[in-house]
């Protein structure tokens, strides 16, 4: 698989999850869940747009 694409199937994986957990946090009252969360929506986010610039660049 080339890099890029494992950076962008990567990124969904890290959305998904800061989803789950944000939402998680939210229900069950865990403001540090729900940070947790976030976070791991902003490293799915970042890691999307490394495996575009990957695309672009041809590696």
């Amino acid at each position: 698989m080339k890099s890029s694409t494992r950076d962008e199937v990567e990124s969904k994986v890290h959305k998904i999850k800061g989803e789950i957990k944000e939402t998680a946090g939210q229900l069950l009252d865990n403001p540090k869940m729900e940070a947790e969360g976030t976070a791991e929506k902003i490293v799915g986010k970042v890691q999307e747009k490394t495996g575009q610039v990957k695309k672009v660049f041809g590696k």
